[in-house]
This record gives C-alpha cells, sequence and structure tokens, in this order.
C-alpha cells in the first residue's frame, strides 16, 4: 500500500461566469469542488494506475469532507487525521469572456500540539501497512519544518521506504534522514541544516542532497528530468511535444517507480515523463496517450551528449 502525505491539503472551489465585474453582483452559471494538494494529485494518478493507494495527512471543516468525498468518487481511500480548523479553500473564479481566472487563496488552519500528535500516532500506524511513503507538498505555517525528517525517520524505522516532495527546510530537512528519493519543488533550492547557503538562485545541488542523505534525488523541469545518486546520473527529456502539459504532480507519481524493485532509472523516468505529458491539474491520466509517449523519451546518461530540451 502507498501512503501519501498531504498536511496543507485544500478545497478548490472553482466558479465559472460568462463575465466577471468587481464591485457587481455577477451570476455564477456553474461552481465545481476539487480536492487539491500535490500528495492528493499523486494519489489520484496512482490509483489510475491500480495501484493500492491511501491518501492521508490532515483536514477539518467541511471543506475536509468534501476533500475526502471527492478523492472517493476517484475511488481513492482517505484516512486523515481531523483538525478543528477548516481545510484551505482556493477559490478560482472564471471570466468565460475574457478568458481570465482569478484565484483566491485561503491561509492553512492553525494545527495545535495535540493535533500534530494525533496525526503521529495515526501515521506510525499507517506505516505498519504501507509499502511507501510520499510526503508531498508545503506546510501550514503552524508546522516546523523539521515535521518531514520525523515522518521519514517514523517511516525507516518501519521499514517503509520514503519519498519527499518539497522545498526550502522542509526538504533539508527530510534529506538528512535518509529518504530514499528527494524531490525538490519547483520555487529554488532546499535549505540544507548546517549549510550556509544553496548552489545559486534557482538551482538545486543534487550532489548536496545525496551526500546530506537522501539515496537519489529527481531534479525536474517541464518534460526533462535529471536523476542523481551516488553511483549514477540519468537524464530524460521528451523533445517536439512542447504544447503537452507536464504535470509536476504526475511526475512524482510515476517516479514512485524508483523504489519498487525490478523498475531501472531508465523505466522510472520514462514513465515519469509520459504520465507528466498526460495527466491533467487534477491529477487525471489519458492512458492511451501515455502508451504513446513512453517510447518518444529519450534517456541517457548525463555525461552522454543530449541536445537541450525545446
Amino acid at each position: 500500500m502507498i501512503v501519501t502525505i498531504t498536511l496543507n491539503a485544500s478545497l478548490r472551489v472553482g466558479y465559472e461566469a460568462e463575465r466577471v465585474d468587481w464591485g457587481a453582483q455577477n451570476r455564477v452559471t456553474r461552481v465545481l469542488y476539487r480536492a487539491g494538494g500535490g500528495g492528493l494529485a499523486v494519489a489520484r494518478v496512482l490509483r489510475a494506475f491500480g495501484h493500492d493507494v491511501v491518501a492521508a495527512g490532515l483536514a477539518g471543516g467541511t471543506a475536509g469532507e468534501l476533500i475526502r468525498a471527492d478523492l472517493g468518487r476517484s475511488g481513492v481511500d482517505t484516512r486523515f487525521t481531523t483538525i478543528s480548523g477548516e481545510s484551505r479553500r482556493i477559490l478560482e473564479v472564471a471570466d468565460a469572456q475574457r478568458g481570465q481566472t482569478t484565484m483566491l487563496n485561503e491561509p492553512p488552519p492553525y494545527i495545535t500540539t495535540e493535533e500534530l500528535g494525533r496525526f503521529a500516532a495515526d501515521y506510525r500506524k499507517l506505516m505498519t501497512e504501507a509499502t511507501v511513503a510520499v510526503l508531498c507538498g508545503s506546510l501550514p505555517a503552524s508546522l516546523p519544518p523539521e515535521i518531514y525528517g520525523s515522518l521519514t525517520s517514523y517511516a525507516t524505522e518501519a521499514g517503509v521506504p520514503t519519498i519527499i516532495a518539497a522545498e526550502g527546510p522542509a526538504l533539508g530537512y527530510g534529506a538528512s534522514r535518509r529518504p530514499a528519493l528527494a524531490i525538490p519543488g519547483p520555487d529554488g533550492p532546499p535549505d540544507l541544516p548546517g549549510q550556509a547557503g544553496p548552489a545559486g538562485p534557482g538551482r538545486v545541488d543534487a550532489a548536496a542532497l545525496v551526500a546530506a542523505g537522501a539515496g537519489a534525488v529527481a531534479v525536474v523541469s517541464g518534460h526533462d528530468v535529471r536523476a542523481v545518486t551516488a553511483a549514477q546520473e540519468w537524464r530524460a527529456t521528451l523533445d517536439g511535444h512542447s504544447g503537452l502539459p507536464a504535470s509536476r504532480d504526475a511526475q512524482v507519481a510515476g517516479l514512485i517507480a524508483a523504489v519498487v524493485p525490478g523498475w531501472s532509472w531508465p523505466d522510472t523516468l520514462r514513465h515519469a515523463i509520459a504520465l507528466g505529458a498526460t495527466a491533467d491539474s487534477d491529477g487525471y491520466v489519458d492512458l492511451d496517450a501515455y502508451e504513446m509517449l513512453l517510447a518518444e523519451v529519450t534517456v541517457l546518461p548525463s555525461d552522454a551528449t543530449m541536445a537541450p530540451p525545446r
């Protein structure tokens, strides 16, 4: 069973209108409710491929119930720890005439010490059933960045490999606890405990993360993924398809194969890039397109000649 953890889950509320005039009454033609957050999209992609997956983390209030219900419609089992606060909502107001969407992002709920303790106990129980733990996304402001490190340690104690897809201090602390795979976020390099600073603005020093303790690092940039281990580096690209999406959450789901016995890095990278190019922002995958794109992904050792992605 693959367990995905989302500590900052959101409910995406979509309002569609023919035209939006600020300062006036507007008639909404359609309302959509969708579960949001990196780990939830990852869980949806994994379920689409038939994996036994559980989405866990923190959820509360009416928004939390709607998050559970939406995932349930996708066949994803949920085991969230209930909190007293309302899970955050992201309001998306779409103006059909202008072709514009305005987003209003609520702040995350405050997580109490008691709630964090209950979550830690729930997580440790999940680790008795898990085959892989996937820690995804940002943290509520009330949670310490060290939490991904603690969760990685709990999983390691239970013999469960951990994948961390995050950024900043949260990833840095997690990497020091020896996760199987670290996937830096899109907003820059992690802050590694005890180090003066990163390799430069927007750059990820994958070797430093490996040296800090990560078994491997996958650096994702559009249809370009670089995998770094202590022994070797690989780079995979999908050229000639710039119009296709590059869903980061779907790529994270694909990279989970790296910790499954029998999967090589080249096969994992092909799988991840094809998934990212055929999944939408909510984690729904076009399986026919995925099968066609697999053969078009180029994978080479990083010291081999490869044209830069277009």
